[in-house]
């Protein structure tokens, strides 16, 4: 008999309350505040449109040094009829050794049967096998300190949508850039255009989160990189990471279908040394209008 949607809900929330009791502390597990009972709700009235994917990550710590790994939960209606999509991430890993754990977590997941909860299986491997690569990439990271003074490399990403409007979107753009320390901007509208700004890693975290599970009509136009020994701040553009919003032409109001004054726009990005990015995001010259 084939599992419904439901059925797969039913045994996600019961997973969910599993983990909360193993990961009672504050900052351990972080869930949005209204993904629970939108589930809920929908399991009310299954005749309603499905409520978004559970996604939540847990924070553990790893070795006698309790060094942090995060698991990061992004769980398909199906599941655990299908596989979960997960990453595991440090800030004590290097890229390289941080993908080898992501291929060996996502194989052994790959082995167990199907059909079953795993979450807490994965977790539970994550503690166990993180240590080997905490330790190569402490003894990588004091080697190199070693051989020469370390190099920094300020990446900055233009990143080109048909639209940003929804605030589900524009709040995990926000929380994500502000986790990863980054700097730059988020042009709401349509078109939507975002700049980010930080550490090269930081920067291709954030561009993997905000199109995770998928977001149709967005590319990375154009990435920056400048590498600088000791700090990248006064390599920055951008101060801060701002909410852009311009006043759209037209009597457009609210709804979806405005468009953004590109020559505010145009006119913003020349104030931060950027003018030169308007035709490679749009393929026109940008010309200020004469006041």
């Amino acid at each position: 008999m084939a599992v419904t949607v439901k059925e797969c809900l039913e045994l996600q929330l019961l997973e969910v309350e599993m983990l909360l009791s193993m990961f009672p502390k504050r900052g351990e597990f972080s869930l949005d505040a209204d993904a629970v009972p939108s589930i809920r709700r929908y399991l009310r009235n299954a005749d309603g449109a499905l409520p978004p994917q559970l996604e939540y990550r847990i924070a553990l710590d790893v070795g006698e040094a309790k060094v942090k790994v995060e698991l990061q939960v992004l769980l398909p209606h199906m599941y655990p009829q299908v596989a979960p999509q997960l990453f595991a991430r440090s800030d004590a890993l290097h890229r390289q050794q941080q993908l080898q754990l992501n291929t060996r977590l996502a194989s052994h997941i790959s082995s167990l049967d199907s059909g079953e909860l795993c979450v807490c299986e994965a977790v539970q491997w994550v503690k166990d096998n993180s240590l080997p690569f905490l330790e190569n990439s402490k003894a990588s990271s004091e080697c190199a300190a070693e051989a020469a003074r370390v190099k920094e490399t300020l990446h900055r990403m233009w990143i080109y949508s048909h639209h940003i409007y929804r605030q589900e979107l524009r709040k995990k753009i926000f929380d994500c850039a502000k986790k990863l320390n980054l700097t730059g901007f988020c042009l709401t509208g349509k078109p939507g255009v975002i700049c980010v700004e930080g550490l090269r890693e930081n920067c291709e975290e954030f561009w993997r989160v905000i199109r995770y599970p998928s977001w149709k009509h967005i590319s990375c136009k154009h990435v920056e990189s400048t590498e600088t020994e000791g700090s990248i701040e006064n390599l920055r553009l951008f101060h801060s990471f701002e909410d852009l919003q311009f006043q759209a032409h037209g009597d457009y109001g609210l709804r979806n279908d405005y468009h953004m004054d590109l020559g505010q726009f145009l006119e913003f990005l020349k104030q931060h040394q950027s003018g030169h990015i308007f035709q490679i995001l749009f393929g026109v010259e940008g010309k200020l209008s004469d006041n």
